[in-house]
């Protein structure tokens, strides 16, 4: 998978709780207060379902270490 594939891959909810290691109400709860963008998709079922770009995680998780 090529550098530009990886950044543009689309992870789930949970996908992205087991990365920060919260629960995925957390990240869903981010994602509402618009600390965590997010693509909204057709809703179905009880709760929204959402995808977030890798980029905009690994943007995350070095914002956090440089912070730290």
């Amino acid at each position: 998978m090529s550098e530009q594939t990886q950044t543009n891959e689309l992870l789930t909810v949970h996908e992205v709780a087991e990365s920060l290691r919260v629960d995925d109400t957390t990240v869903r709860r981010w994602i509402k207060q618009g600390v965590l963008e997010a693509i909204a998709l057709p809703h179905r079922g009880l709760r929204q379902a959402y995808r977030i770009r890798r980029s905009i995680l690994d943007a995350l998780l070095t914002a956090t270490a440089v912070a730290a």
